[in-house]
């Protein structure tokens, strides 16, 4: 009698945990909400950078077409935005920015085109952009060279953390402030752009650079100067 108890109890909690397997899997626990990751920068793309163009066309910062994508026209608007409302000047609509946009950040699952992921492509451009405008003409050791002070740039904690803000830091690069920046890299930059990305530093380090022929500013005599590349020497403090 008492093995037949037994048996039957053995047999109700087999299809209980049998019941409770069969229910589990027909019902799967359901992602929760999350925080969006709501930030428009560069290289970034989707639908929140196309309503942040939008707005920001809307209140005249803008003039493109808004496509979604994050290009130059888009971090220049964002920071003409910035500097005439008392924002933090950096190019990046966080969450402050798009409040200001009157852009609701909400929470929900924020995919690939709405975070802060840069972008290679974007990055190789616009690294051969600065490159172009800064030291075409030179030896193309020296325009990877260029390349590599950005880079050194981004990875120093006393810089901007991206090279797009490297590149746009007031005062940085004359060739941002004479446009020579905006001229189509050509093919000798887009290369030196690669294999300064690639890991090719033939300055060991720098993080400035100047052509001592033409330099005006005293502050930038004050840099050791650690190598010479073409018309420009390179160093770092």
């Amino acid at each position: 009698m008492k093995q037949k108890k037994m048996l039957i109890c053995v047999c109700m909690v087999l299809l209980c945990g049998l019941s409770i397997w069969h229910f589990a899997k027909a019902n799967p626990p359901q992602p929760q909400s999350v925080p969006a990751i709501q930030l428009v920068s560069w290289g970034t793309r989707g639908g929140l950078v196309r309503q942040t163009q939008e707005k920001l066309k809307e209140l005249g910062y803008y003039s493109g077409t808004p496509d979604g994508i994050f290009g130059t026209r888009t971090y220049e608007a964002i920071r003409n935005f910035q500097q005439e409302n008392g924002l933090r000047v950096d190019g990046i609509a966080g969450a402050e920015t798009l409040e200001r946009l009157g852009i609701s950040v909400g929470t929900g699952t924020s995919g690939i085109g709405e975070t802060a992921e840069s972008n290679y492509d974007d990055d190789i451009f616009l690294l051969a952009s600065i490159i172009h405008g800064e030291a075409r003409g030179e030896p193309y050791e020296g325009q990877v060279a260029v390349g590599a002070v950005v880079l050194n740039r981004v990875a120093s904690p006393n810089f901007p953390n991206s090279i797009a803000e490297v590149i746009y830091q007031p005062g940085a690069f004359d060739a941002v402030k004479d446009k020579q920046f905006y001229l189509s890299p050509n093919e000798t930059a887009l290369n030196a752009a690669r294999d300064a990305i690639n890991g090719w530093d033939p300055t060991n380090g720098a993080l400035y650079y100047w052509n001592p022929s033409t330099a005006t500013s005293r502050w930038i005599w004050s840099v050791p100067i650690t190598t010479t590349i073409g018309r420009h020497v390179f160093g770092t403090k």
